[in-house]
């Protein structure tokens, strides 16, 4: 019973603390020599940036 709800209790506590502007996005790394190209395997979207530092908001056009 205890684990149970220990479960429950977890589970509330991911979606509470989950980055909502980013729910949905997953973002793919490919690198290159001195940046990375990113691409979300989601919607498509792609950017540049840091190795190894998925952007941290949604990129998706919004309307």
């Amino acid at each position: 019973m205890v684990i149970v709800l220990g479960l429950i209790v977890a589970f509330i506590l991911v979606a509470l603390f989950s980055n909502r502007a980013t729910r949905g996005c997953r973002w793919r790394e490919y690198p290159g020599e001195d940046h990375s190209v990113w691409r979300c395997a989601f919607c498509g979207e792609q950017t540049t940036g840091a190795r190894g530092k998925p952007p941290k908001i949604c990129l998706r056009p919004r309307g």
